[in-house]
């Protein structure tokens, strides 16, 4: 853990909406950290600081809480509405020899050549659940796409994981493909043939004129 980021938190005391948004409005961010059979601690965190660790993809973390620093994992992230402010995040502690289980983002790495023949790529799955020691969590599963061909696939059971991480998915579970290009359902008009006319009513004759 020497070159794990390392943030400092300051106790908080408030509670409810209002409180909070004092919080954030000073530059910090609402956050509580549990786990271990230790009670929950309510505290706050550099917005600044919890951005920039949040960049580098960082997923556990050192916490100087009370004066004491305890590691812990990013367990959950709440933002508002729009996706662009962190509102509150919360901590869970761990232990360096510990096992967790948490989602790690999928990256497709390559060109799948099934696409310059007229297929399409089609990614189902995104994010993967894995077990994995709390201190070796990768920052994404990355996936060569560069042998698919069209009506290929990358499943679950295929995916090279790094040392220590378990798929916790169906391991026939697609990751990735080439699907063959959609085909229109209705067929387009020739060129130079006019369409038919739509009958809907039968057209009065127009009365003759004296």
């Amino acid at each position: 853990m020497a070159d794990a980021i390392t943030l400092k938190t300051e106790a908080r005391s408030g509670k409810g909406g209002r409180d909070a948004t004092r919080v954030r409005k000073a530059g910090r961010i609402p956050a509580i950290v549990y786990g271990h059979k230790v009670a929950p601690d309510a505290v706050t965190v550099s917005k600044d600081e919890l951005l920039l660790a949040l960049r580098q993809h960082a997923r556990t973390l050192q916490l100087v809480v009370g004066g004491k620093n305890e590691t812990v994992l990013i367990q959950s992230i709440q933002h508002n509405h729009l996706g662009s402010e962190v509102l509150h995040i919360d901590f869970r502690r761990v232990s360096a020899d510990e096992r967790v289980r948490t989602t790690v983002e999928i990256e497709l790495r390559g060109h799948a050549p099934g696409t310059n023949s007229g297929g399409v790529l089609d990614q189902p799955l995104h994010k993967i659940h894995v077990e994995c020691p709390a201190l070796a969590i990768p920052t994404a599963i990355r996936v060569k796409i560069d042998a698919l061909q069209i009506d290929q696939a990358i499943h679950v059971r295929e995916l090279e994981l790094p040392p220590g991480v378990k798929a916790l998915e169906d391991p026939d579970l697609v990751v990735v493909q080439v699907k063959p290009a959609a085909i229109l359902a209705e067929p387009t008009v020739a060129e130079g043939v006019a369409e038919p006319e739509v009958i809907t009513k039968k057209k009065e004759k127009p009365a003759e004129e004296e």
